[in-house]
């Protein structure tokens, strides 16, 4: 599967409408087949996560993100979108609750992100 074209999506939460992509994990192609996703936002700091019904394994989790980075969160079944420091990191470093498998990247600014409240309706659709 590595080498082919980049998996385009757009999240929209909101007012707020951002391109991204998805990588070629296999935690990113189970949620690519399941688009599009639909769900209420729940915020943790600079993150908003929203669970998406998929049951999936951990595939070697990362500890510490980067701004723009989209995650699945194994214990809660969730999609994550990191913009900034969560009530977990240390410093300036983006920590989520606890490690994620990487799926993909925002194109773009992440911190749009900001202005979406818990709540919000969030749409993951292939672009």
């Amino acid at each position: 599967m590595s080498g082919q074209a980049p998996r385009a999506i757009r999240i929209d939460a909101g007012a707020v409408s951002v391109p991204a992509r998805l990588n070629d994990s296999p935690t990113a192609s189970a949620i690519w087949a399941a688009l599009p996703i639909e769900a209420k936002a729940e915020t943790w700091g600079d993150e908003i996560y929203f669970g998406i019904g998929l049951d999936l394994k951990a595939e070697s989790p990362k500890a510490v993100v980067d701004v723009g980075d989209l995650g699945y969160w194994p214990p809660g079944r969730a999609f994550c979108i990191f913009f900034g420091p969560t009530p977990a990191s240390r410093g300036e470093e983006i920590r989520p609750a606890s490690p994620v498998n990487l799926v993909g990247q925002v194109v773009g600014d992440a911190t749009t992100f900001r202005k979406v409240r818990a709540g919000t309706r969030v749409r993951i659709e292939r672009s």
